[in-house]
């Protein structure tokens, strides 16, 4: 009975096609959103705004009445990152399970494709994502970047960085590849070091087996609220997030904020998180496990400048605000009404 009702659960939740699916529902909401732009007065409305995956109906109905249609990209353009996953695949067959975004149907391919056509601006979260869309949008449509802020919480700091025994190495996110977790592995197999306690906090999109069978020791720490990530991170010395597709990752914000130095890619769009002088941590080519280890190493025999770093990481997440994130989306939003 339990079993029949677990598979009754995950088919109503199957990703795309199932009818509580998240992307089923996201249709919905810009169905009534569409319904609603179609029957507000003339002159009522003068901007739609809305995200990727659920814009399609939104923007029709928006230009029908000639309202000014916005598309805020949250991650990289799907061309840029099935060709970036698809290259991982190569990389790491095995890995290929851990990305669900190569599943991903035609239609809903076709659906992004034809939003970003119907937008009349672009927002982008970072460089990343901007880089990544079709020259042609980027020729015709006005793109600009507007960065999420961090929000430093006083509650939780990193704590001091230990003289003896192992660094704390963490990662959160979904543990796939899109994120670098194999490379993290690599790089870790490379250093086999006592010295190092990798930290892994995520959701699992294969079976624990897959990834213990990885060969490489770590702690694993399941999902939790955010306060419970804070605490986790404020008990941790180095945060890790080799991504190859992102937006923006809001979680390595979070580790900035709470003072741990980073080692990540250009591709997690952190690009202004890392300090010209290194002070707040390094950031390390995709797909390069010999780098990360480089990295890893450099903090192993160098603990005496880790606290400093983690004051200086703290301090520049002060200065990545969402005030900067709202200033800049105004702006935008002012450009494409004609507004001064």
């Amino acid at each position: 009975m339990l079993s029949a009702k677990l598979d009754l659960f995950s088919s109503l939740h199957k990703r795309e096609t199932a009818p509580f699916s998240i992307f089923r529902i996201y249709q919905a909401l810009d169905h009534s959103v569409a319904s609603s732009i179609r029957q507000s007065r003339e002159g009522e409305l003068s901007a739609v705004y809305a995200f990727e995956d659920g814009a399609l109906a939104s923007f029709e109905a928006a230009g029908e009445k000639g309202i000014k249609r916005i598309y805020d990209m949250p991650i990289a353009y799907w061309e840029a990152a099935a060709r970036l996953l698809n290259e991982e695949k190569e990389r790491y067959p095995e890995w290929s399970v851990t990305m669900p975004g190569l599943t991903d149907s035609q239609e809903k391919l076709e659906r992004k494709t034809r939003e970003i056509e119907l937008a009349d601006a672009v927002v982008c979260p970072s460089h990343f994502v901007m880089d990544s869309l079709p020259e042609q949008i980027k020729r015709t449509k006005t793109c600009a970047i507007s960065h999420f802020g961090c929000h430093p919480d006083d509650k939780w700091t990193a704590r001091k960085t230990p003289e003896n025994g192992p660094l704390r190495l963490l990662f959160v996110g979904s543990l796939t590849q899109r994120k670098g977790l194999a490379d993290i592995f690599e790089a870790v197999r490379r250093l086999n070091s006592r010295q190092i306690e990798l930290v892994v906090l995520g959701s699992t999109v294969a079976s624990m087996e897959f990834y213990r069978n990885q060969g490489v020791p770590f702690t694993y720490k399941s999902p939790r609220s955010n306060e419970g990530v804070l605490e986790l991170m404020s008990a941790c010395d180095i945060f890790i997030l080799p991504s190859i597709v992102e937006g923006r990752a809001l979680v390595q914000l979070e580790a900035l904020g709470v003072g741990l130095p980073l080692i990540i890619t250009p591709n997690t769009g952190g690009e202004d998180l890392i300090a010209d002088d290194g002070s707040t941590g390094f950031s390390v080519p995709i797909r390069s496990p010999e780098a990360i280890a480089e990295k890893i190493d450099w903090f192993l025999g160098n603990r005496d400048k880790i606290d400093a770093m983690k004051s200086a990481s703290k301090k520049r997440a002060q200065m990545i605000t969402w005030p900067k994130y709202q200033q800049t989306l105004l702006q935008v939003i002012k450009t494409i009404l004609g507004e001064p």
